[in-house]
């Protein structure tokens, strides 16, 4: 038997309903914002990743799935959605046509072990604003998640961090001084922290292995933060003030990408373990130049779509039924019958399953208990002879028989209620 590769899964019929509610609440909360939706390539060339993820990332060093096409150019899965989208700004031109947004959807592939809520294919929605470089992009954005975390039922079991990561003009004499003290302490850190003291030491800070008072007597980028960065910072908060949106700030908080520029934020979840953010991003200002572009400043963020159903409140989700269960019991006249009712309630709008391998009335009836769809429409002999329907309202058991005519009328009137009677008149 050949079975699924390690770290991806099915999404069989009775989940694919939460993902569908998850996905259609994101893309109506990013219009109410003005985005629209970009789909990017599954696949792309390497150096776009290394670029702009940053070759000392553990993206790039370990995670992507890299491969030679026929014509020799080496390509990978996209292990992220912000790159691409950078990439389709540029070769577009869309710097011409400020402010752009748009979101995505859809799988994103790193090789990295499976866990809680993460896997080899995982999905991400996530959005980015080129155009604005003010803190009020910042906190729009921001706003925008605990919005759609509001919307899907999960927003209490999140808190919102933030953290200003500075830019070149200071973020160079905080690393050789953050550089420094961490030397003092090389045989106190783990190993993956002593590869990326020389490389990349702003990683240190984001390590789920070191002790945490060695992290928290580390120096702070919040304190060397230059005049401009300081401002926008500041600018931050007070917006979000305004808004009346919680917040903390954690200033250990700095990204695994190395394109994140002042703002960076995340929204974390108890109980997801070590890996516990849903919702990442922040600013990256200098990216789009750096990948060829015309400079212009940006703010993204992406959710990791697995983790937020982990989280989601199934009460919330509307389950994925059927409005109408259809038993057609007898011949191939009744069968008939009722493939044509069936077809009728569909062009009227309504979502119907009708039972299609035969059996007995008390068989069928049973299978559509199972459905859970609020109503059963009904077909026997007599019923096909004299062009009549018995319709059942599943919850309550209470069923009558009508005119063909006023089926519509009478399911519209039932379907999705469930609980509730509806009186039609024969």
């Amino acid at each position: 038997m050949i079975q699924t590769v390690r770290g991806v899964r099915d999404i069989p019929p009775e989940e694919s309903g939460r993902w569908i509610f998850l996905e259609e609440c994101a893309r109506r909360i990013f219009a109410q914002y003005g985005y629209r939706e970009l789909r990017t390539p599954l696949f792309e060339r390497v150096e776009l990743f290394s670029r702009a993820v940053g070759e000392t990332s553990d993206i790039v060093e370990k995670e992507m799935y890299v491969f030679e096409d026929r014509g020799g150019d080496a390509l990978c899965l996209r292990p992220e959605g912000t790159a691409s989208a950078v990439r389709s700004f540029i070769e577009n031109s869309r710097h011409r046509t400020l402010p752009w947004r748009v979101y995505y959807l859809g799988a994103m592939f790193r090789y990295e072990r499976p866990q809680k809520g993460r896997y080899r294919q995982f999905h991400q929605i996530g959005c980015e604003l080129f155009g604005p470089e003010g803190p009020l992009a910042d906190a729009e954005m921001m706003a925008l998640v605990l919005r759609l975390l509001r919307e899907i039922g999960i927003q209490g079991a999140v808190t919102l961090e933030i953290n200003s990561l500075g830019c070149p003009v200071c973020r160079g004499p905080y690393r050789e001084r953050l550089t420094a003290h961490l030397e003092s302490l090389r045989e106190r850190l783990c190993g993956n922290c002593q590869r990326r003291l020389t490389r990349n030491p702003l990683r240190v800070l984001d390590c789920k292995e070191e002790d945490a008072a060695l992290l928290q007597d580390l120096p702070r980028m919040r304190d060397h933060l230059c005049g401009g960065c300081e401002a926008h910072f500041q600018g931050l908060v007070g917006h979000l003030d305004r808004l009346g949106l919680p917040y903390r700030f954690n200033p250990l908080m700095v990204r695994g990408l190395d394109y994140y520029h002042r703002t960076a934020f995340e929204a974390v979840a108890e109980g997801l373990g070590a890996q516990n953010a849903v919702a990442a991003g922040g600013r990256y200002d200098g990216l789009v130049a750096e990948m060829g572009g015309v400079s212009t400043p940006a703010v993204g963020f992406a959710m990791g779509m697995e983790r937020l159903l982990m989280l989601m409140d199934e009460a919330r989700v509307a389950a994925a039924r059927a409005d109408v269960y259809l038993v057609a019991a007898g011949d191939g006249v009744v069968e008939a019958y009722g493939l044509r009712l069936a077809e009728t309630l569909r062009e009227a709008g309504l979502s119907v399953e009708m039972h299609l391998s035969g059996g007995s009335m008390k068989s069928q009836m049973k299978h559509a208990g199972r459905s859970l769809a609020p109503v059963a429409v009904i077909i026997g002999q007599q019923e096909a002879q004299e062009q009549r329907v018995a319709i059942k309202w599943m919850e309550t058991g209470e069923q009558q028989t009508l005119p063909v005519e006023r089926l519509v009328e009478a399911v519209r009137a039932g379907a999705g209620r469930a609980g509730q009677s509806v009186n039609v008149e024969s």
